[in-house]
């Protein structure tokens, strides 16, 4: 194998590192969008139950109104 060669191979799998390592940052930030979608979900729903709490609390310390 000649010294052109070998840099040809290294530039080749170069080019294939960096497109794997292109296509894993794709995949890393379309898990953490989703991940984050997730949390505002599941915020929302909690805070959803802290209201309902809320009432139902209101309800049983007064329950004339």
């Amino acid at each position: 194998m000649t010294t052109d060669e070998r840099i040809e191979a290294i530039a080749q799998s170069l080019e294939l590192l960096s497109a794997l390592h292109q296509d894993l940052e794709k995949q890393t930030a379309a898990r953490f969008a989703d991940t984050a979608a997730r949390f505002a979900d599941t915020l929302e729903f909690i805070n959803g139950l802290a209201r309902v709490a809320q009432a139902h609390e209101q309800r049983i310390e007064r329950p004339e109104e």
